[in-house]
């Protein structure tokens, strides 16, 4: 098979677990380990196996359901001990009790703590209003407090108890100056004890170890979020700081001299988690198409339906560098509602063009004109040849439903 790059084409909740899923429990040549390049415990990927289990798999890799298969946070992942350990107990419940054993993580892997999450909570309640649409789980907290502080908590930390002390001190020290009146949080030692057993229970490793497990056997690169939330392609300030392009995961298959296959998924019809701009948003659609794992949150707010927007496909593979294949997912759905349509123009001020790398000035333009801008319909008939006709892409994965058993292969990836 290769190794295969899994990324989300629109604003996450395309079906990337579904598919992740698919390729380790019945793609074509068994799957050794699945990788995650980016994002932490933020990320919610729901696979439904075909016995009737169901997870929500965030920082796991999302094959974790199939024998065997393991998962690596590679250092451009953000580690939640405390969120893992309540993961790892889920799947234990569901019969999968080997899920921690079958985990490793990268040493330089950042590491979100519960001040990180408390200061992103206060962060995203000031604003009031103008939320961006945030998770809460303390992803942009974890980012942005490394880019300035070196010192900034790291899973290799967990291996030592006076380092990661003084750290996670430093950490809260912030908080409580940044944040007076903010959420409460605990003291240093209650964090520091679940630190130190996460890094006891977890096989830490080093820089090295990806390389070697590429050499071994098939990896499938996991991804969160989408393409159209990325920390510099998405429409600023409604995006994750995270890189949710193939890039990540193609750096760590360079550094090892290897390739793999460029594999985007989107639904079959647009979706939207949070605040932010949305053009072919239907707000009939939103109440007509409930999704069962997906529903309005705390801090993201609703969750939005809208029609097929080939122009953001579009502008998603040019700002991602393209992709070699496509998994088209809930085809179901677009095949039992023909009132369902294809968007092939906007109505706007400008063309949808990505900007110049880590111009944000330009991501907030694009971001205000989508915000009046008009899609141009045409009726959905054939989803999947609308989508390979705009994008120029095979659609090699068709999906009509949330299993394995509901998936199947039409054309060929990588070595496929």
């Amino acid at each position: 098979m290769g190794h295969v790059i899994v990324v989300d084409l629109g604003f996450g909740d395309a079906g990337k677990g579904t598919v992740v899923d698919w390729l380790c429990s019945r793609g074509p040549e068994p799957v050794h380990t699945v990788a995650r390049f980016n994002g932490g415990a933020q990320a919610a990927h729901n696979v439904v196996t075909p016995d009737g289990r169901h997870h929500t798999f965030a920082q796991f890799g999302s094959g974790t359901f199939t024998p065997g298969v393991r998962t690596h946070l590679s250092r451009f992942t953000l580690v939640d001990p405390l969120a893992l350990a309540a993961e790892a107990a889920h799947l234990a419940a569901l019969g999968v009790r080997d899920a921690l054993d079958r985990l490793t993580a990268d040493h330089d892997a950042l590491l979100t703590t519960p001040y990180h999450q408390a200061a992103n909570r206060a962060r995203e309640a000031a604003r009031g209003a103008a939320r961006h649409g945030s998770c809460g789980m303390g992803i942009g907290e974890t980012a942005a407090y490394a880019l300035w502080n070196d010192a900034a908590p790291r899973v290799g930390d967990c291996l030592s108890p006076a380092r990661l002390r003084q750290r996670l001190g430093a950490v809260r020290d912030w908080y409580l100056a940044s944040f007076p009146g903010g959420p409460s949080v605990p003291e240093v030692e209650a964090c520091l004890d679940a630190f130190l057993a996460f890094g006891e229970r977890v096989r830490v490793v080093d820089g090295d170890y990806l390389a070697g497990v590429l050499h071994q056997g098939n990896v499938v690169f996991e991804g969160a979020q989408g393409v159209l939330l990325d920390e510099w392609h998405g429409f600023h300030p409604y995006t994750t700081w995270s890189t949710t392009t193939f890039a990540n995961a193609e750096t760590l298959l360079a550094e090892a001299g290897e390739g793999g296959a460029r594999l985007g998924v989107l639904r079959a019809y647009a979706t939207r988690h949070g605040p932010g701009p949305f053009v072919t948003e239907d707000p009939a659609l939103t109440s007509d198409l409930p999704d069962r794992h997906n529903g309005r949150g705390p801090w993201q707010g609703v969750f939005r339906v809208g029609h097929l927007d080939l122009v953001a496909l579009k502008y998603a593979l040019r700002a991602s560098g393209g992709a070699d294949a496509l998994a088209l997912t809930h085809l179901d759905v677009a095949e039992a509602r023909r009132d369902l349509m294809a968007c092939t123009d906007y109505e706007m001020d400008g063309r949808l063009e990505p900007g110049p790398a880590h111009d944000l000035g330009h991501q907030s333009d694009l971001t205000q004109r989508l915000l009046t801008a008009r899609p141009v319909y045409e009726p959905l008939i054939d989803p999947v040849g609308t989508v390979e006709e705009a994008s120029r892409t095979p659609v090699a994965l068709h999906s009509h439903g949330p299993t394995s058993t509901d998936k199947r292969a039409t054309r060929l990836i990588g070595r496929w």
